[in-house]
């Protein structure tokens, strides 16, 4: 049964995810009292905003600095037409409202950088990356881990997607234990080089709104100690075992990064899903 709280419009809103024993009216509450944020309004942050809406999560942070591009329309379906030049942020807001008007959105139109990624990021209690670049990719990894708070990375280029989650703590790989640094400029092209499959960049922001529900409910396994790809032209998930590299220079025996610092990026990419060269 429901908890006190809730109105009969709203536990028909989400009366099928309340019939799920695993979530039901306990699980229901504990994301209303949430706050996930999103790092990027593009391609993975469209689809995972609409779901995180939808299921109710009560705070939804946003950042991302760049307007709605016609090319972008082929993916990053949170925006319109019409939309074409506006913030990504304003438009991504409105979907959400429309939507879910009891939620709290907090739409940030900015780029994020060291020196604001704890005023605008700290205090959630899920971060989703979605960004478009390697800088942003390792700065947002960089401060979850510093800063305890749990995050869901994904990326996609072409028809392959990865998601992987990091539980920050002493026994949990980091994200640089999987990948220790940027790659060198141009090892990576962008989707403006290579292209990428709208459908694959939904499936794995889907995927990402997935485990954050999971991890903010306390549902099933995560991908904490595992790295997941998928290959749409294979239609196959693939899981790969990720450990703790205690030569990792974040969370190795000697570490050799101890404060939030920025790579420089070496691309123009926007999008909100595409690896970016980065140094």
């Amino acid at each position: 049964m429901m908890r006190p709280g809730f109105t009969d419009q709203e536990i028909e809103r989400y009366s099928r995810q309340l019939l799920l024993p695993e979530v039901g009216g306990a699980g229901q509450q504990r994301l209303r009292e949430s706050s996930v944020f999103v790092v990027g309004a593009g391609g993975l942050g469209s689809s995972a905003l609409l779901y995180l809406a939808a299921a109710d999560v009560g705070r939804i942070g946003l950042i991302d600095a760049d307007c709605v591009e016609l090319s972008n329309l082929q993916r990053q379906i949170i925006h319109q037409t019409p939309d074409v030049g506006r913030p990504k942020t304003e438009s991504a807001q409105r979907a959400m409202r429309a939507l879910n008007p009891a939620i709290e959105i907090n739409a940030v139109p900015e780029r994020l950088t060291a020196g604001n990624i704890r005023r605008i990021v700290g205090g959630h209690d899920v971060v989703l990356d979605g960004s478009d670049n390697f800088p942003t990719r390792f700065l947002v990894a960089d401060f979850c881990w510093f800063e305890r708070i749990r995050l869901v990375s994904a990326a996609v280029l072409r028809f392959e997607g990865q998601l992987l989650t990091v539980l920050p703590g002493e026994a949990n790989p980091c994200y640089r234990c999987f990948a220790p640094g940027p790659p060198p400029p141009g090892w990576i092209p962008s989707c403006q080089e290579a292209g990428v499959l709208g459908p694959a960049v939904g499936v794995m922001g889907v995927l990402q709104a997935a485990e954050a529900i999971k991890l903010l409910v306390g549902l099933g396994e995560t991908l904490h100690d595992r790295l997941l790809v998928y290959d749409a032209l294979d239609c196959t998930f693939r899981t790969f075992r990720r450990t703790k590299d205690p030569n990792c220079p974040l969370c190795g025996r000697r570490p050799s990064i101890t404060g939030l610092r920025e790579h420089g990026v070496t691309c123009g990419v926007r999008g909100g899903e595409a690896s970016c060269a980065a140094d």
